[in-house]
């Protein structure tokens, strides 16, 4: 059983200016960060890493750096435009080079993040036919949730399960990974192993992955986009009731069902610590969480 952490003020002053959490103690897990994905435009394609940066703002370095925004300064993405499943994005972070390719044709049109900056979002805006404003935040990116930006995460079980739900037409699990586009995956759990890593409103879960600690919030409450074909945006017959029936009956026992008001939720939300900058998260890093009782020294 995991023991959530209330959060009173003296908790969260503790936690912000060190990272971890009173009275408690460390316990390894087998468990293991298998994938790092990485959104640098948000609602484009993902890129898979093998380590990642822990960003000034307590995010994941580069994920959803830019975020494309229309003329009344709402964001330009898959919730609101099913346009933007036909664009393929393929990255070259070293070189600050993407690479975009609308679904279907041959031509491939590159681009360097900093430098071609004007020539990027003229070929964005010509796509959607209305004029796009190109926005950057390398401190800590457009998340969607923006009170849990530190990363979200699930277990590869967690996504196998999912894929299992949807025989009919099937998806693979590629495309339940496209749809639900989470940051991290941990191996050698049961699926929704996930699920113990939040608590009640208003307080938090610590563990680490590595050397870096996180704060589980709650668990992402899902939009429109998990329902479509990542590249057509063809709505599967519905996927959305599907899900939730499923995912009631799957819910784990011993965990914080309030924060379920309803069962569209999938993956864990979470905050970093500012105490975490410049920390590296590497595949392999083992997984270990908080416990109640403090450590003997």
């Amino acid at each position: 059983m995991i023991v959530a952490g209330n959060l009173d003020e003296e908790d969260i002053v503790f936690c912000q200016e060190t990272g971890k959490s009173p009275d408690r103690k460390i316990i390894s897990i087998m468990a293991k960060l298998s994938k790092i994905l990485i959104f640098p435009i948000k609602s484009l394609d993902l890129i898979a890493l093998n380590e990642v940066e822990i960003s000034g703002g307590g995010a994941l370095k580069g994920d959803r750096e830019f975020a494309m925004f229309d003329k009344g300064g709402k964001y330009i993405n898959a919730k609101r435009n099913t346009k933007i499943h036909l664009i393929r994005a393929k990255y070259e972070l070293g070189d600050r080079l993407v690479h975009l390719q609308i679904q279907d044709r041959q031509e491939v049109f590159t681009f360097h993040l900093d430098r071609d900056r004007d020539a990027l979002t003229d070929w964005l805006s010509k796509f959607f036919d209305q004029s796009i404003e190109l926005r950057q935040n390398v401190s800590n990116g457009f998340p969607d949730d923006p009170e849990a930006w530190g990363a979200t995460v699930i277990s590869e079980a967690t996504l196998a399960t999912v894929q299992s739900w949807y025989e009919n037409p099937q998806i693979s699990l590629e495309q339940i990974r496209d749809r639900f586009r989470t940051n991290l995956e941990i191996s050698d759990t049961e699926p929704f192993w996930e699920d113990h890593l939040f608590a009640k409103s208003g307080e938090t879960v610590p563990f680490k992955i590595g050397d870096v600690q996180f704060l589980g919030t709650n668990p992402c409450q899902r939009c429109p986009v998990p329902t479509r074909d990542s590249f057509t945006g063809e709505v599967y017959p519905e996927f959305q009731k599907i899900f939730t029936r499923k995912r009631e009956a799957t819910l784990p026992a011993n965990i914080e069902r309030s924060r379920f008001n309803h069962f569209y939720r999938l993956a864990l939300n979470t905050c970093i610590p500012l105490t975490e900058v410049g920390k590296i998260l590497k595949i392999g890093d083992s997984i270990s969480k908080e416990m109640e009782g403090r450590s003997e020294d």
